[in-house]
């Protein structure tokens, strides 16, 4: 394979500022289809190639692509500030303008990248550039707020938040060192964050300001909408290929964000050519090997094992190029059933209108998703997502009221319990649940067992009987509490857990509701101290079948830390405010039907 390497290409942006693009070429004149993208971590590291979660740059080059990385505004070689979110649908609309004009792109462009590599191509695509074919935005959001920076429930991700933000500053402080200026003291300052947000805050302030506004903004106000591409939607009209992790800190969002392109997409293209993949992987490097120092789901579980430069490949291919598949043959044609241009470089331009966008004709069999089931531990092709014949089903909460502890009496059943109870505990935000596992980017992440949080009275535990048949759970699980607090405002958390007859408690998915946020993220309202009321908790999604022997778990408290941040109770601003104790009640019986809502899949073939 011979190609041609262009490095540190100045690129204009409507404001004149020039942003540095390296550009791989296949020998000869062209012209390819181009693949863009566009990073904050150093388009020259070798890292940002190396990550098995990303394609083979090399393989799309000798595949006949010309291959475009770009370091975003104010990182590495771009001059100019870094704020995160602001000019990503800007500079990559005038990106993709600038690269459609030159001799060696055919007009086709696709946009490719994980995590913020993957904010960029959900909002430049909302511009709806006419040379962009299609994205792949791999373990990443379209809602910044929702993913990674608050939640569903508008709690903050303060591991998320403060592990990027701090990493970040130290990225512009290096910069700031290397052109002369800055303070090297300020290292250390930056390093403390990753223990304490608020104590580094004004240091991570000073190198990256966009983390003192993200702390101002606990609302899923103006500031968040406008970083939110998946709230234009409509204007979206290319297809997207989305992989994501049961346990990735992004997957609540990877399939949110598929369904609403599938429901309102805007374009047929934008809704038939989604494709959803996911695997038993976590968010940082190394976490997507499918093995966990407590549950480990074999070779099949490597991402390694899905062929992420294939699914690229094919997916490119058909939207970028526009080639099909042959039946009983994976390599593929140029089409022959588009009028207009038939040169060798496979474009589907039809005469007055110069975008593939209305293509319907996906390549291959009917199935858009692709998940790894846990419990059974292997790959399973689905038509869509969620799963056509999901039933969701209600697993109530019952016992007599000492359900604190795994020693506890606390119990989950298809019928609701027979009678009123209330499982009481205190929420001290000086002593919260501490994190185990789940969607997080330090300590280790995935499938952890929880034993040694489920000893904590502050940690209600709800567990069915042994199951003598198998249960498959895919899809969205959801927490429904009648609950009550001596506070204005608090948390309720929650966490669905296999048990296996060894004793071992998995984690699964997780999720957590700010009482405040309850009814709207815009608009808080606080509860009345004493008065049980309803509350939905969003506990992500997941694909596991609870084998024979096996139990089901779900445990309920007011805190997981440092995945989320810790209510203070006081109804005022949780960063500053001084912390009080809660008394927490959650309430259940006929007239309280708290319950777990499981999305449950009957198929006895598939689970032996």
């Amino acid at each position: 394979m011979s190609f041609v390497v262009d490095v540190d290409v100045a690129v204009p942006m409507r404001d004149g500022i020039t942003l540095a693009t390296n550009v791989w070429r296949p020998e000869g004149p062209g012209p390819f289809p181009v693949l863009l993208l566009r990073t904050p971590y150093g388009k020259d590291d070798a890292g940002t190639f190396g990550n098995p979660k990303l394609p083979d740059v090399f393989a799309f080059v000798e595949a006949g692509y010309a291959v475009v990385a770009q370091d975003v505004r104010g990182t590495s070689r771009s001059p100019g500030t870094f704020v995160p979110g602001t000019h990503e649908a800007r500079d990559g609309t005038d990106t993709l303008a600038w690269l459609s004009e030159q001799p060696w792109c055919d007009g086709g462009i696709g946009m490719w990248g994980g995590s913020y590599m993957g904010f960029t191509q959900w909002l430049a695509a909302v511009d709806a550039p006419r040379a962009l074919r299609a994205i792949a935005p791999v373990m990443s959001s379209a809602d910044l707020y929702r993913a990674p920076w608050y939640s569903p429930g508008g709690a903050l991700s303060q591991d998320t938040v403060v592990t990027w933000s701090t990493l970040s500053a130290l990225r512009n402080l290096r910069r700031d060192l290397d052109d002369g200026e800055g303070d090297p003291a300020e290292v250390a300052a930056l390093l403390s964050g990753l223990d304490d947000p608020f104590a580094a805050r004004d240091a991570v302030t000073r190198s990256l300001p966009w983390f003192g506004e993200v702390l101002g903004h606990p609302e899923r106000d103006a500031f968040w909408q406008e970083v939110a591409a998946l709230d234009r939607r409509a204007a979206i009209a290319v297809p997207a290929l989305q992989i994501g992790g049961w346990y990735d800190v992004f997957i609540g969002e990877t399939v949110r964000s598929y369904r609403a392109m599938r429901d309102h997409g805007g374009s047929a293209a934008a809704r038939d050519g989604q494709r959803l993949v996911i695997g038993p992987w976590a968010h940082p490097d190394g976490m997507d090997l499918g093995t966990f120092p407590d549950r480990s789901f074999g070779l099949a579980g490597s991402i390694k094992a899905t062929d992420v430069t294939g699914e690229h490949l094919r997916f490119f291919d058909h939207w970028v190029r526009g080639r099909t598949e042959v039946p009983g043959d994976h390599q593929a044609r140029d089409q022959t059933d588009v009028p207009g241009d038939h040169q060798a470089r496979g474009r589907t331009d039809v005469p007055g209108n110069h975008q593939a966008r209305d293509q319907t004709d996906v390549p291959g069999d009917p199935h858009r998703v692709r998940i790894f089931v846990m419990g059974i531990d292997r790959w399973r092709d689905e038509e869509d997502w969620p799963l056509p014949d999901t039933r969701y089903t209600d697993l109530f909460l019952g016992g007599d009221g000492r359900a604190n502890t795994v020693a506890g009496d606390g119990v989950l059943t298809r019928d609701t319990a027979p009678a009123e109870a209330a499982d009481t505990f205190l929420y001290d935000p000086r002593r919260p649940v501490p994190t185990l596992g789940g969607t997080v980017l330090t300590g280790y992440p995935g499938p952890a067992d929880q034993a040694a949080v489920e000893t904590r009275d502050d940690v209600l535990c709800f567990t069915t009987a042994v199951l003598d048949a198998p249960v498959e759970v895919t899809g969205h699980v959801t927490l429904v509490l009648h609950a009550s607090s001596s506070a204005p405002d608090t948390d309720f958390t929650g966490k669905l857990v296999d048990v296996h007859p060894d004793g071992r408690a998995i984690l699964l998915c997780e999720g957590i509701q700010r009482a405040r946020y309850r009814d709207s993220l815009t608009e808080p309202a606080f509860l009345e101290p004493g008065t049980a009321c309803e509350l939905t908790v969003d506990m992500g999604v997941t694909s596991n079948v609870f084998l024979p022997g096996h139990r089901i778990r779900l445990e309920v408290s007011s805190s997981n830390f440092p995945r989320y941040d810790r209510n203070t109770n006081t109804g005022g601003t949780i960063a500053t405010d001084d912390p009080v104790v809660a008394v927490n009640r959650v309430h259940h019986g006929p007239a309280h039907p708290s319950r777990l809502v499981l999305p449950l899949i009957d198929r006895e073939e598939a689970h032996t």
